[in-house]
């Protein structure tokens, strides 16, 4: 088992989640669509990797597109395509639908031309007029296919937040959901499955644009955190692995200094300690490692890169900076003071009422994305990190600049 810190795994390097596979793969075979949620570094895409592989190995065929990089409809059209040329009974087909330039323009499909050179061409002939219509067909394509298909789209949301912000973008984001919608009800057959995926939250999204409906045919499925049990075996089959010997109890006081047990960061902590080891030239790792390495390692200077990640996708997640503003302040209260708690928020709402003529409404909805996307949790005295790590980066951040909220509600006496 190969340790990973950045990319999704698949096959011998996949660790555990059968439950959630066999959960999964019976929805897809019975025809059910799947939002899938989970917050960040849980896995997702490589759970949606394996799926794909272990559904091919039973006759389907796979086509996994990501669509962070689009920045309309047509361009996710044209990933979508990319991601079925290598089949040819549908691509073919598609582009004999598109027109005469298309069918001149791409030769013979499969041929002479590479799946990143098919996607420019079929871009070519998109516009907004026509995308509609072509994004059917292809669909109807991959459902006339003698194989059934599983389609995956990832990063979704981030897709349809950066069409949010364009001139139209709330119309334009409830055209595209219903097209979607509409296109997958019309099909006969069952296939193909869609599987919706991304690294900020569908579900807050159309909440907060009022159009839920918009994706009622998406079964949803939460990726929960790895419980002790889970990472402390893989934490000890990475060792065992790479055939590093470790102290008893180090895999469980990996677990507690983590708080959760998100699988990226289980991953993360067993590379930070072998690469300590080595630069040491010790043998084994320690018990005394766990607390320095994590001190040292995942807080410092080579993990900012990973814990900053959470900051730019929360950024992402939120409509606006003064909703970015309220998830921060809401963070940094909660790591710093341990909760965040309805006193807290009683003030808070009091600071930006001055700002903005709907605070009440502004920190819920900042709270509902910190919970979907798994930075909070909500419990009986108010909202905290589940995630330790996140916790104590937070907290570092803003220690010294963070003024507890409950510091500005008015002396009662």
């Amino acid at each position: 088992m190969k340790s990973s810190t950045g990319r999704w795994v698949s096959g011998d390097d996949f660790f555990d989640r059968e439950p959630e596979l066999q959960v999964l793969e019976s929805r897809v075979c019975d025809g059910n669509h799947v939002l899938l949620s989970g917050q960040r570094r849980m896995g997702k895409t490589s759970v949606l990797r394996e799926l794909g592989r272990r559904l091919e190995d039973q006759g389907w065929d796979f086509l996994f597109t990501d669509v962070e990089g689009a920045t309309c409809p047509e361009d996710v059209i044209a990933d979508i395509a990319e991601a079925a040329h290598p089949i040819r009974s549908i691509s073919s087909r598609f582009v004999t639908t598109m027109g005469r330039w298309i069918k001149e323009n791409v030769e013979e499909v499969g041929a002479g031309i590479s799946a990143q050179e098919f996607r420019v061409k079929i871009r070519a002939g998109l516009n907004a007029g026509t995308w509609r219509r072509h994004g059917e067909r292809l669909i109807h394509e991959c459902s006339a296919h003698d194989k059934p298909v599983l389609l995956v789209i990832d990063e979704l949301p981030i897709f349809l937040k950066r069409m949010l912000r364009e001139d139209g973008g709330e119309r334009r984001v409830e055209e595209f959901l219903s097209w979607l919608r509409g296109t997958f009800q019309r099909l006969e057959g069952g296939s193909p499955v869609l599987i919706v995926s991304g690294s900020i939250g569908l579900t807050p999204l159309v909440h907060r644009l009022g159009i839920p409906d918009r994706i009622n045919h998406l079964d949803p499925f939460t990726l929960r955190p790895w419980s002790l049990e889970t990472s402390v075996e893989c934490f000890e089959r990475l060792a065992e692995s790479h055939g590093i010997p470790i102290d008893d109890g180090v895999a469980n006081a990996v677990y507690e200094a983590l708080g959760i047990g998100i699988p990226h960061h289980v991953q993360s902590f067993f590379a930070r300690l072998r690469e300590s080891a080595m630069m040491k030239k010790r043998d084994r790792v320690t018990m005394d490692d766990v607390a320095e390495v994590y001190r040292t390692e995942l807080l410092g200077p080579s993990g900012q890169n990973d814990l900053v990640h959470y900051a730019t996708r929360l950024e992402e997640g939120l409509d606006d900076e003064t909703s970015y503003s309220i998830a921060m302040k809401i963070l940094a209260e909660a790591a710093t003071q341990g909760v965040f708690t309805a006193n807290a928020r009683r003030c808070l709402e009091g600071l930006y009422t001055v700002v903005i003529d709907d605070s009440s409404r502004r920190i819920t909805e900042a709270l509902d994305v910190l919970v979907h996307d798994g930075y909070l949790e909500a419990g009986r005295d108010g909202h905290r990190f589940p995630s330790r790590l996140l916790k104590d980066w937070w907290s570092a951040r803003f220690r010294d600049h963070h003024t507890p909220l409950d510091s500005h509600l008015p002396d009662e006496n």
